[in-house]
């Protein structure tokens, strides 16, 4: 079993109290800018072992009855239908997936903000997609100058224009499908608001990464770097907060840059600032709840080798930079690690090299066994990486046909004749679809499908790019996955 590192019911309990302290402190009201992800946050499970990805949302909804959310979406992303890369979704969908998300869980989601706001068919289309869905819809204009022109910015030519989103309770929570929605604009835009009609509310942001109060080269602020690299963020230490306090904290270069811009703004608004720091404005406390910083760090370089993998995978795809791949090895030596460390990598090597070169993949599992599967004329090397897994898992001896060739020679049969398919083998969602079925007769096969549960956090390697379907299934099953960046075929459409 994999050590912990990170107490996840502490964090959950310090969080929400700091939240509700900064509330107190602005007298009753904060708008809080949450960056990074509220759902599904695997980045931060994976380099703090025990952060649980739905800990953000858990926490805001221990204190959900003073809390409500306001979605911001780029109307430029809209009209573009940008993806979240993670999902294979728009941004515009995802926006609609959110909500129900945080109905889910008891959460009010007060509103939705169109920022940037053009008046262009795709926009006025979902504008009114989500009036029919009863949800209140406020538009933000984009701001000339903005950021640095403050004086016209804080003024009713500048943030005056943006509708007044109407909130009623102590906490609002501004968040978005991903960055470069507006959802620092859309706080400072409240912020004036509020202040014209003679409440004074306050701001603060919640970023999980990089984690302040932990060293500039820490792996796990590292790995925030390799998560980022396409942004080409840096974490940096923050001067402001090193000036004020003689503390030194680390924050990234964005928020150091816009920090003195946001200064100026808060004493307009205000008529002071209430932050010497970007690091003042933020509210995490994750840092706090390390246990045990040999398992962070160890976790740690592991992500930073899987996103070198999979920046190296989309360099072959065409969606990743030679800069990225260059910041990515250059995060490697800092942490000192190399793609030789991950253990997965040698032993699907090694396989393909016995089977002469043909694709293979390695999982290690949870209790470090090494588990291969190689290509044959019935089964791809995914999926018969994933029943050997299942067979080691339960016991079952390596001889053991859990699926025998009477049952996937139909299945091939179907693939090749009917559906118009030319790849025979089985990919690993039709392996899972016959295993189950031989479950209901074949108590091996049962016992098998038992065991998929426990391929949760396990390790993963293939020599080639793997098919969207066995990448699906992989991480619908909460494997980590990486592959070679090279194709099994030298087709060009893939």
């Amino acid at each position: 079993m994999k050590r912990l590192g990170f107490d996840n019911n502490k964090y959950l309990e310090m969080q929400s109290a700091h939240i509700k302290e900064r509330i107190g402190q602005f007298g009753g009201k904060l708008y809080l800018e949450f960056g990074g992800k509220l759902f599904d946050d695997f980045h931060a499970s994976r380099v703090l072992p025990g952060f649980q990805p739905d800990s953000k949302i858990r926490m805001l909804a221990q204190i959900k009855d003073d809390a409500e959310i306001v979605l911001a979406i780029n109307a430029n992303d809209i009209v573009n239908n940008k993806m979240r890369a993670d999902l294979s979704i728009t941004y515009d969908l995802d926006v609609l997936r959110l909500i129900d998300a945080f109905r889910g869980y008891g959460m009010y989601v007060g509103s939705v903000v169109l920022t940037q706001y053009v008046e262009q068919q795709a926009v006025l289309n979902y504008e009114k997609k989500l009036d029919s869905l009863g949800l209140k819809v406020y538009r933000h204009y984009k701001i000339e100058g903005y950021p640095a022109n403050v004086s016209r910015i804080v003024s009713d030519e500048g943030l005056g224009r943006n509708d007044y989103i109407e909130t009623t309770r102590p906490l609002v929570v501004v968040t978005a499908p991903g960055p470069g929605s507006g959802k620092m604009a859309t706080c400072l835009s409240q912020l004036y608001h509020e202040h014209k009609r003679g409440i004074r509310a306050g701001y603060a942001k919640f970023e999980t990464f990089p984690i302040w109060n932990l060293p500039l080269t820490h792996p796990v602020n590292l790995a925030y770097e390799a998560a980022t690299a396409d942004l080409n963020d840096v974490n940096m230490i923050d001067p402001f907060h090193l000036e004020a306090y003689g503390i030194t904290t680390v924050n990234y270069n964005r928020d150091v840059e816009i920090f003195p811009v946001l200064n100026a703004m808060f004493e307009r608004i205000y008529g002071s600032s209430p932050y010497k720091s970007p690091t003042d404005m933020g509210v995490n406390m994750a840092g706090n709840c390390i246990i045990d910083d040999e398992a962070t760090c160890a976790a740690s370089k592991e992500e930073i080798i899987r996103r070198y993998y999979a920046t190296m995978c989309d360099r072959r795809k065409a969606r990743a930079t030679a800069e990225a791949e260059s910041k990515l090895e250059l995060l490697m030596e800092k942490a000192g690690i190399s793609p030789a460390d991950r253990k997965v990598v040698a032993a699907a090597k090694k396989k393909s090299e016995e089977t002469g070169g043909a694709p293979a993949v390695a999982i290690e599992l949870n209790d470090g066994r090494i588990i291969t599967g190689k290509t044959s004329a019935l089964l791809g090397s995914s999926s018969a990486a994933l029943l050997n897994a299942l067979k080691t898992l339960a016991g079952i001896d390596d001889s053991v046909d859990l699926l025998s060739p009477t049952l996937i020679e139909p299945i091939q049969d179907l693939k090749i004749n009917h559906l118009g398919n030319r790849n025979p083998r089985l990919h690993t969602d039709e392996v899972l679809i016959a295993l189950s079925v031989c479950a209901t007769q074949d108590d091996r096969a049962e016992l098998a499908m038992q065991q998929l549960e426990n391929l949760k956090d396990c390790e993963v390697h293939s020599t080639v790019i793997l098919s969207s379907v066995d990448e699906g299934v992989f991480r619908k099953l909460g494997t980590h996955l990486t592959s070679e960046p090279v194709y099994e075929t030298k087709k060009l459409y893939h």
